[in-house]
């Protein structure tokens, strides 16, 4: 009897082995029967095609020619998925995004750039640190912030309030410094250079009671500001093999002082200037806690003689982080990382928005014309005070403005902020598909057997512009799509997205926290610059390269960004 128990044991055991084996070599044949690109190197694959200045194009022919998913090559020829099919995404995004986490080069890179914050946590300390941010970027607060301060209607007019909100008080600031540098006539002016500075003042007046800018014409810049502008350029100014695989390595070797060393040590101009880029938002970040914890320390009205006046994001973090309790409580190091993760977020890609918004206007000057007219007209109904956050919001062509260059952007190359993300499987799984893909041998493949350690490219570029979800004209600029109801493709897709059904701020647990502060940022500084200036197109050359967050230059060898662009008075 026992010899009959073991026999059937061991054959459980046999039929169980074959099924398995059987089972992983139908997962491999489906897999390997995805079709992609040819590897353009045994090294990199196709890694450095997809991830580099000028990779637009590539990216538009991977959509066209593999549909909602591809199989490419990436490091030491592994595979690697392309994705933008909405089903996909959606649970990659949000139904098993614990499954599919930020990859390991990703959130060591990121921890040595910007410390413990939210974009290098991941899981239950992410979760933890997002629940003691999330009230500080709720409509309430914001609105706050972006609310002016109404003036008394009387005759002689009121002096000017002593205080008004954030947003508009600094961008009131850069509306006066251009109206005085175009006082004498039309001036070529860098308006990426001013967009960035705004967008640097603004979060951090707002988001850690600090000023880094006069915002005046000649004045001195913060060595901060000069260490934000050059981050993003230098960053993505090194071969994918040194992002990916080196510097990652290199992290995990041996003291701080030693992993300097080893930096210190590599033939790399462009990597070194990004140490000394990193040494300066680190020193700032340590700088502004010490001040913050200073002021909470010595009460209510030292936080109020503050900027912010104790109302910035830091300030409340860290005033509810010494009310928590111990197992939502963030460490030291996690409130230094918040400030440098606050301000690069906040900083070149808001910027980055606002300069292609005020490009596609100076292109399109009858869009200019018509969004002016429905600007003035609201600050008219508004008794000729500035525009009030409600109404601000649902302004409809300033809305389409926004949204449609957030999906979609100049010279036929759709230019997010940010054009892809990466993800890596944390254990084996199926990825169902929303519209089947023809495999290699022309069967429709229906899901994708995912396995752990596979590395994912999400396609916001090919997501926001997929012809079979926005129709024909996906590829043209046309704000007017926002001013009708969408296709019924796009609703029924059920993209995982917090914005309008884009993926440009993504959704999930890691979707853009502060993205409703983008749009409030945006949306004021447009009407206040709008109202009394006119943007043209200098006779410049512009290229937007295609860096971790899009920039415009004057040619794709350019490392500095630049926008030139014509302000006038308007009439």
């Amino acid at each position: 009897m026992p010899s009959n128990i073991v026999l059937q044991l061991l054959g459980i055991g046999v039929l169980t082995t074959l099924w398995l084996f059987s089972r992983r070599r139908s997962r491999a044949a489906t897999f390997n029967n995805l079709r992609g690109p040819p590897a353009a190197s045994w090294l990199s694959g196709s890694l450095d095609k997809l991830v580099n200045k000028r990779a637009w194009d590539f990216h538009r022919q991977i959509s066209e020619a593999y549909g909602g998913v591809a199989r490419v090559k990436e490091l030491f020829g592994r595979d690697c998925l392309y994705i933008y099919d909405p089903k996909a995404l959606h649970h990659i995004l949000v139904k098993d995004q614990y499954t599919y986490e930020e990859t390991d080069a990703f959130i060591t890179n990121n921890r040595i750039i910007f410390g413990e914050g939210l974009l290098t946590t991941l899981g239950e300390k992410h979760q933890r640190q997002r629940k003691m941010l999330n009230p500080v970027f709720s409509i309430a607060h914001l609105r706050e912030m972006g609310e002016p301060e109404l003036q008394p209607s009387v005759h002689p007019p009121a002096d000017p309030p002593t205080q008004v909100s954030i947003f508009y008080q600094v961008g009131h600031k850069l509306r006066d410094t251009l109206v005085k540098m175009t006082a004498s006539g039309p001036k070529e002016i860098d308006i990426l250079g001013w967009n960035t500075r705004l967008a640097l003042e603004l979060i951090g007046q707002s988001g850690l009671g600090w000023t880094f800018d006069s915002m005046e014409e000649n004045s001195t810049p913060h060595p901060y500001a000069v260490a934000v502008k050059q981050f993003v350029p230098l960053s993505g100014d090194s071969p994918a093999i040194v992002r990916q695989w080196l510097v990652p390595t290199i992290a995990g070797i041996g003291s701080p002082r030693f992993r300097r060393f080893l930096i210190n040590l590599i033939p790399s101009k462009s990597l070194h200037n990004l140490r000394d880029v990193i040494d300066t938002l680190h020193k700032t970040s340590v700088e502004i806690i010490q001040a913050k914890r200073k002021a909470l320390q010595e009460g209510d009205p030292a936080l109020e003689a503050q900027i912010g006046r104790g109302k910035d994001i830091i300030s409340i973090l860290m005033k509810a982080n010494l009310e928590a309790s111990d197992e939502d409580k963030l460490s030291d190091a996690e409130l230094e990382g918040q400030v440098t993760t606050f301000t690069f977020a906040a900083t070149d890609t808001t910027s980055g928005a606002l300069t292609r918004i005020l490009h596609l206007l100076a292109t399109y000057k009858e869009y200019q014309t018509k969004l002016r007219e429905e600007i003035r007209n609201a600050r008219k109904e508004n008794g000729g005070q500035d525009i009030g956050y409600d109404t601000l919001s649902t302004l409809p062509f300033l809305d389409a403005i926004c949204r449609e260059t957030l999906r979609f952007s100049v010279n036929n190359r759709q230019v997010p902020p940010v054009s892809y993300l990466f993800r890596v499987a944390r254990a084996d799984i199926i990825l169902p598909l929303s519209s089947p893909v023809k495999g290699i041998n022309g069967d429709d493949i229906h899901e994708i057997p995912v396995s752990k350690g596979m590395h994912i490219i999400i396609s916001i570029l090919s997501s926001n512009r997929d012809p079979k979800l926005w129709g024909p004209d996906s590829f043209e600029w046309k704000p007017e799509r926002w001013l009708k109801p969408l296709p019924e493709a796009v609703l029924s897709a059920h993209l995982p997205a917090v914005y309008s059904h884009l993926l440009t701020f993504i959704g999930g647990g890691r979707s853009c926290i502060g993205f409703k502060f983008s749009q409030l940022e945006m949306k004021v500084t447009l009407a206040l610059l709008l109202e009394h200036l006119e943007f043209s197109l200098a006779d410049k050359r512009i290229v937007w390269q295609m860096t971790g967050i899009a920039t415009p230059h004057p040619n794709f060898d350019s490392v500095m960004p630049s926008l030139p662009i014509v302000i006038s008075r308007a009439d």
